[in-house]
């Protein structure tokens, strides 16, 4: 019978001998000990579910010392940054292009209706892309609101309960129903994953499977190779995403209110983006394994949390907003939410669009720069 004791010796052999693995092998503290760290560091900071410093448009119709009153509540406020508009066009046209969230008005007739009939209304007008936000919004609104009244009590004036009322509208999504607003930034989360997660596998598969030598021996130049890698998982990338569509539109319902041949397009350019991404990583790695976490890490989770499809990121330390710039999904969820739900809004889709289309060819010319490199001519 074998003997079954733990030897000290033995096992000191075969400790030391996974230590000095380790030590060899950097892919191992890199997943152990540094993206930990810096993960816990990004996403502790980015993650926020309480909007501050809300982008709103301030109309002032009314200069009457009630409504100047009223407006400086908004302008204390920590959580909204009130910018006063002109009038209600430029306020409108404000909320289209994405600056602001919502439009607060104060008409014209506020202190003459607050004086005649002890109440008047403040009008809320808000962008219904992302519903949970505009209902904080509307909170915030109605909280800032009553904080006024609370105020002037304070002070001896008269002020009833319900002095001032809150009329809101929704703007894209006027039902609030925040499947209209998720299952267009879920497309972004899919495509992440289809585009960046099959990239990284394919070469480090050829590594690891012992089949590249065996490319390597055809006539086959770098670049094809790059291509041959590339085109299939566009082609089952753009499949994917045009069923998603159909399904999002036709089994949820979400209206899709901009141009289908601009959603393919700035699909194309973001899953051009992915792809180059898994690409890189694949080869830059020959393991499976350590290529597989690596597009989780760096590619999946960074679009998760650091897009905005979940959290607020103007409510995120300014280190944490720099970081979200550099990640392609922010920008596509941008795109599809406003095709989804507001329509053809050029100023919002065109600068998103190039700084994708950017990133493609970035991302891509570093992938074939480093299989170049890695890859004997022949």
């Amino acid at each position: 019978m074998a003997d079954q004791k733990i030897s000290p010796m033995r096992l000191h052999g075969f400790l030391r001998k996974e230590v000095l693995q380790i030590r060899r092998d950097p892919s191992s503290l890199l997943l152990g000990i540094v993206l930990p760290v810096l993960l816990l560091f990004i996403f502790g900071y980015g993650v926020s579910l309480d909007p501050k410093d809300v982008p709103m448009a301030l109309v002032m119709e009314d200069h009457g010392p009630e409504a100047r009153d009223l407006a400086t509540r908004f302008d204390l406020s920590p959580y909204i940054e009130a910018t006063a508009a002109p009038g209600m066009a430029d306020a409108e046209a404000w909320i289209r292009e994405g600056r602001v969230d919502g439009i607060i008005r104060i008409r014209n007739d506020f202190s003459s209706t607050l004086a005649q009939n002890g109440r008047a209304p403040v009008q809320l007008i808000q962008s219904g892309v992302d519903a949970n936000r505009a209902r904080l919004i509307q909170g915030y609104t109605r909280g800032i609101v009553a904080k006024w009244i609370g105020v002037r009590r304070g002070r001896g004036e008269a002020a009833a309960a319900a002095m001032v009322t809150v009329s809101d509208r929704m703007w894209f999504n006027a039902a609030r129903n925040s499947t209209d607003f998720l299952v267009p930034g879920l497309l972004t989360l899919i495509m992440t994953l289809i585009g960046t997660l099959l990239t990284a596998l394919v070469i480090a598969r050829e590594w690891e499977r012992g089949t590249m030598e065996a490319i390597l021996a055809t006539p086959l130049r770098p670049v094809e190779i790059l291509i041959g890698k590339l085109l299939p998982y566009f082609v089952l990338g753009m499949t994917g995403m045009g069923l998603c569509v159909v399904l999002g539109v036709t089994l949820f319902g979400v209206p899709l209110r901009g141009s289908v041949l601009l959603l393919i397009t700035f699909s194309s350019l973001f899953l051009l983006a992915c792809l180059g991404f898994g690409l890189l990583i694949s080869a830059a790695v020959r393991v499976q394994f350590v290529a597989a976490m690596l597009s989780v890490i760096a590619g999946f989770l960074p679009a998760f949390f650091l897009s905005g499809l979940l959290f607020d990121l103007d409510s995120t330390p300014l280190a944490i907003r720099i970081i979200s710039h550099i990640v392609p999904a922010r920008y596509f969820v941008t795109i599809s939410q406003t095709l989804f739900l507001a329509g053809n809004v050029w100023p919002v889709l065109l600068p998103a669009a190039g700084i994708l289309a950017l990133m493609a060819s970035v991302l891509l010319g570093l992938a074939r720069r480093k299989l170049v490199r890695r890859l004997p001519v022949p």
